[in-house]
């Protein structure tokens, strides 16, 4: 028999690292439910310094998850994130892992 801490335990060695931080979670689950926003928009939502931002951003960057325009507006620069198709699968497959952690611990 399969104790509940086991299944637990299995499920979050599954959970994709990269996404259970809790500020790359933030920018992920913004970009899933907007189809882009801004640097500042998303620094101001999650309430992140330009630094945090950036380091955060960069990381799902480089993993695919999140897509990176920069552009100028005027003399203005700006800079734009989107979620990759590879970044929404990734954020779904996470979320089914959270479900089977919380139906597990709820099952016993």
């Amino acid at each position: 028999m399969r104790s509940v801490a086991g299944a637990a335990d299995d499920t979050a060695a599954e959970l994709d690292r990269l996404i259970h931080e809790r500020v790359r979670l933030g920018i992920v689950s913004a970009l899933a439910v907007n189809a882009s926003m801004s640097f500042n928009e998303l620094k101001t939502m999650l309430g992140l310094t330009d630094g945090n931002l950036s380091v955060h951003a960069r990381k799902l960057e480089e993993a695919g998850y999140v897509d990176c325009a920069k552009s100028f507006e005027g003399r203005t620069p700006r800079t734009e994130f989107s979620l990759t198709d590879s970044g929404r699968r990734a954020l779904e497959a996470y979320l089914n892992h959270m479900e089977a952690l919380i139906q597990a611990v709820r099952d016993r």
